[in-house]
């Protein structure tokens, strides 16, 4: 009998566990994606899998290990929960051809998922997940596995340590020594995530210290309704920072690759602001130059960086399966989307939260300067800038009628500025000219509409996101 359908969204497959996340859904990615690994890669190179903290993460990992070098693939298995972007980076440090995460990433608890990456330790194009999609067996009865012990026995099952090449890479892209002797004070919120310890180790033996909060193994997520660095989950965070003097707040989501920021002050800067603050830090403080990688969701800062320091700029559509690919082809100096998640040269075309706060750091203490007060430096090299985002729960079933309804729509004026334009690229996105944007997106992974704006007077972006919610017909 066929089991359900597993339809690959933005970054692979997610799923509710143990209602449609089981083992032997699991089972069939693996089986589909070393289907795919087989036909385009070989069995030469080693297929590395990593986990998260998700509840029964590590099991799910194991099942992977097994489907894989039951398909004839070595597996490189990392020996804990790990960072995606050190799950990617080994693909490379390895000599891999691809690697396997179980994650779900922001999602909630309930959830779980796998990620795809490809040799270059970066998503998967649109393309090969397609591929993958179509491999994906009707049922798991005659998926082949190789028992775990038994390939850890006959060496197709290798557990490794996956830290000490990721941190050689990041100590070769930003002065560790010099940031362990900055003498900050910053407080660290992994969100119960894969990057508990990491900013601790890397950033110890010297005046610097690393305070963290939420840094316990436990998959409920407590104090946040999921691990997403975004408003309220990261309120506790904020208050924090105040209350024991830090420098900065630096938050990751669960899985590490994404990454969110508090002031001095305990003030939120938005991703968007810090996607602007990490290009301006490469053209500006470290007199970089190359080209700038952006999704449609994200800031116009950029394009205004571009224009100033003659760099070119690309969008793309929502998600690094966009991003990386991109990123490659151009050889760009950074990437990134509107969620928090970046990518850097000279490391794999993947979101790296860590690296992105590691770099942050760094941009602070060479200009030695505040987060408050780099913000304050960006606006006045662009203008400010002001964003917010609505996720709003889609009805069951009924998807297409609201899709039908933003296509329909014409309107003529949004939050009281002109429309100027509209682009269908990925999503609905309205042009209000020199005075922001408006962008409307169904979700790839779960069933909601964002409805996003970006704007330069910070009195229009409620106006702006409740003519958004009235287009898709979600009146407030």
């Amino acid at each position: 009998m066929a089991e359900a359908a597993i339809r690959f969204g933005t970054d692979g497959w997610r799923g509710k566990i143990a209602e449609d996340y089981t083992f032997a859904a699991v089972r069939r990615c693996a089986h589909g994606f070393a289907s795919y690994l087989l036909e385009t890669e070989g069995d030469s190179d080693p297929v590395v899998v990593g986990y998260d903290r998700r509840f029964a993460s590590e099991a799910f990992a194991r099942a992977v290990a097994e489907v894989m070098a039951g398909n004839g693939l070595r597996v490189l298995l990392t020996d804990g929960a790990t960072p995606t972007p050190a799950i990617s980076y080994s693909v490379v440090a390895q000599g891999g051809c691809a690697a396997v995460n179980i994650t779900a990433s922001h999602n909630p608890a309930s959830d779980n998922g796998f990620k795809v990456r490809d040799r270059n330790g970066g998503a998967v194009p649109p393309e090969g997940l397609k591929r993958i999609e179509n491999g994906i067996p009707a049922t798991s009865a005659d998926v082949p596995r190789l028992p775990y012990r038994d390939g850890v026995e006959q060496g197709r099952i290798k557990v490794f340590d996956p830290a000490p090449a990721y941190d050689e890479q990041l100590g070769r892209l930003v002065d560790l020594p010099h940031l362990r002797q900055a003498g900050f004070t910053v407080l660290y919120d992994p969100m119960w995530g894969n990057g508990a310890g990491w900013f601790e180790r890397l950033l110890a033996g010297g005046t610097t210290q690393v305070q963290t909060i939420h840094q316990l193994h436990n998959p409920l997520f407590p104090d946040m309704s999921r691990p997403e660095p975004i408003r309220p989950n990261i309120d506790t965070g904020l208050r924090q920072t105040v209350e024991r003097g830090a420098d900065v707040l630096i938050i990751n989501d669960g899985d590490a690759d994404r990454v969110g920021l508090g002031d001095e002050h305990g003030h939120f800067i938005d991703q968007l602001r810090a996607f602007g603050l990490l290009a301006y830090y490469f053209l500006e403080v470290r007199g970089e130059r190359g080209p700038i990688v952006k999704t449609l969701s994200t800031t116009s800062i950029l394009n205004k960086l571009g224009k100033l320091y003659d760099v070119p700029v690309h969008e793309t559509g929502v998600g690094f399966k966009y991003v990386a690919p991109k990123m490659l082809e151009t050889g760009a100096m950074i990437g990134g989307e509107e969620s928090g998640g970046y990518a850097f040269q000279n490391h794999v075309p993947e979101r790296d939260g860590i690296l992105a706060g590691l770099y942050l750091l760094d941009m602070m203490s060479r200009l030695e300067r505040s987060p408050s007060q780099l913000v304050d430096l960006l606006f006045e090299t662009v203008g400010a800038h002001y964003y917010d985002r609505i996720d709003s729960p889609l009805p069951p079933g009924e998807r297409s009628e609201y899709r039908e309804r933003i296509e329909a729509a014409e309107p003529e004026t949004i939050g009281g500025l002109k429309v100027t334009g509209r682009s269908d690229q990925d999503g609905y996105k309205f042009d209000l000219g020199d005075d922001g944007w408006l962008l409307i997106r169904f979700s790839g992974t779960e069933p909601i509409v964002r409805v996003y704006c970006e704007t330069t007077d910070p009195d229009r972006v409620q106006p702006i996101l409740r003519d958004g919610l009235r287009i898709v017909g979600l009146d407030t």
